[in-house]
């Protein structure tokens, strides 16, 4: 039951997300900057908050 509702929030997830072609991503990428262009302090990776659906621990450096 856990893996059908975990497939059908990614199902939703992939319908929500717009879709653009190349031109218009050419168009962002030459207002906003490429997100690779980003300081690396400034991305949290939510990998695993996203992979066991808001249940991980709070790690401290």
């Amino acid at each position: 039951m856990c893996e059908v509702l975990q497939e059908e929030r990614l199902r939703l997830c992939q319908i929500l997300i717009p879709y653009i072609n190349d031109d218009e991503q050419r168009e962002l990428e030459a207002e906003f900057g490429i997100p690779s262009d980003d300081a690396e302090d400034e991305v949290i990776d939510m990998t695993d908050w996203v992979r066991y659906g808001n249940k991980i621990s709070q790690k401290s450096d």
